[in-house]
């Protein structure tokens, strides 16, 4: 049987996305979690935290810290992030356990505080997905696998007027694919839900 381009057979005969391969880590996340849609405030800021976070390193380093950022950033609970200030900063800065980058620790504070002014306006979750795509169709190779989108283009615009840093187009794509807000898992992969109509 031929493998499609993209694809890996894992060790229980399933075809994954190629990625998913490469570390049981990844093969937990791919087949637990990337993918499925996140809703609630305090799971959504996480993403775009950890997406922002990511942000010129490999995922995994994101992930294998994630419970260390849970426990630097208070479980990401919105109101208290917002309330740290430069002592906060400093301490997060001489936390290895962390990526410990001045922009986006300052980055992931700033839109703490921009999640809480979000609840005048149908909070976080609703704008989010108010900018999930009408349709979308899962890439059949990795070559078709988009970076950004116009949707992603939207939210990002959107965030930044409202007040966030550190969240470009690129970043705000790899958020809705890990978000749920588009199934990117390769057409092979067993996860993938096929062309959305």
């Amino acid at each position: 049987m031929s493998v499609p381009d993209g694809i890996v057979i894992g060790p229980d005969e399933l075809p994954r996305c190629a990625w998913a391969g490469s570390t049981p880590d990844y093969l937990e996340y791919h087949d637990h979690e990337w993918g499925v849609p996140v809703h609630g405030e305090s799971a959504l800021y996480e993403r775009v935290t950890l997406e922002a976070f990511q942000s010129g390193l490999a995922w995994i380093t994101i992930l294998r810290k994630r419970p260390a950022f849970r426990a630097a950033f208070a479980d990401f609970d919105a109101d208290t992030v917002a309330s740290y200030d430069e002592g906060d900063v400093e301490r997060l800065m001489s936390d290895a356990s962390i990526v410990r980058n001045r922009r986006k620790i300052d980055a992931a504070v700033t839109n703490a505080r921009a999640v809480v002014r979000l609840r005048e306006d149908g909070g976080l979750d609703h704008v989010v997905w108010s900018h999930r795509p009408a349709s979308h169709r899962p890439p059949r190779t990795l070559a078709d696998a988009a970076t950004t989108t116009p949707e992603s283009v939207a939210l990002a615009r959107t965030l930044k007027k409202a007040g966030f840093a550190h969240v470009g187009p690129t970043t705000m794509y790899a958020a809705m694919q890990a978000c749920g807000l588009v199934d990117d898992h390769l057409a092979g992969c067993f996860r993938s839900t096929g062309a959305r109509s």
